[in-house]
Formats: C-alpha cells, sequence, structure tokens
C-alpha cells in the first residue's frame, strides 16, 4: 500500500511532464487561455519537464529499490506540498482556479498521504 502514493504521483507527474514540455507551443493552448511562443517560455516549460520527470522516474526508482523508498517518499511529500501550498498562496492572492483547485486539493491529499506512509514506516 505504501507504494501506491508514489506510483499514482509517478503516473500523474510524467503525464504532466509529457503536457508540459513535449511541445509547448502547440499542446499547451489546448489546456490553457495562452500560446508559447516565446523561446524562453517555451525553455521554462521543458525545463519543468525536466524536472517533472526527474521526480517521477525517481519516485519509481524508490518502488522498486527499497533502500530508496523514504528518500523517494520525502521528496514526494516536499514535491507535492510545494506545489499544493504554492497554488494556495495563487488561490488567496489571484482567486479560485477551477482547473488547478482541484489539483491543489489532490496535491495535499498526496502529501499527507506520504506523510502518513513515512509516520507509519517509522513505527516498524
Amino acid at each position: 500500500m505504501k507504494n501506491l502514493q508514489l506510483l499514482l504521483s509517478s503516473i500523474i507527474v510524467i503525464g504532466v511532464a509529457i503536457i508540459y514540455g513535449a511541445h509547448p507551443s502547440v499542446i499547451l493552448p489546448y489546456f490553457f487561455d495562452f500560446t508559447v511562443e516565446n523561446l524562453e517560455l517555451k525553455n521554462i516549460f521543458r525545463a519543468v519537464m525536466g524536472l517533472y520527470l526527474a521526480f517521477g522516474i525517481f519516485w519509481i526508482y524508490g518502488i522498486k529499490s527499497a533502500s530508496y523508498w523514504k528518500m523517494a517518499t520525502i521528496s514526494n511529500v516536499l514535491f507535492m506540498g510545494g506545489l499544493a501550498i504554492g497554488r494556495f498562496v495563487s488561490m488567496i492572492v489571484d482567486g479560485w482556479s477551477d482547473q488547478y483547485g482541484i489539483g491543489m486539493i489532490l496535491e495535499f491529499v498526496m502529501m499527507i498521504w506520504g506523510m502518513y506512509n513515512l509516520k507509519k514506516d517509522i513505527r516498524k
């Protein structure tokens, strides 16, 4: 059960990485109300893709290698918590986003689930 949190996170984050970075000028206008034509903006989205892919792959490695499970779960808690807190700040400052509001809630859930798994693992 403790690996399910990492597996779901990996699948979602790798999928989002591909959406953000595979071909930002073609894919992102379908999801957002803006176009990506600027070279620097394309670079930013591809850098985000690289970070998301790196974390997603590391979490999968943490599932396969018991010695990396704790480190993978800690990084997942930090990643999901960081996203959720950033979105929460945006919600307070900028208003509710239907597109990302649900994501923020799910990120908080993943963060808490990971913290629960870490706490449960410590008790063993």
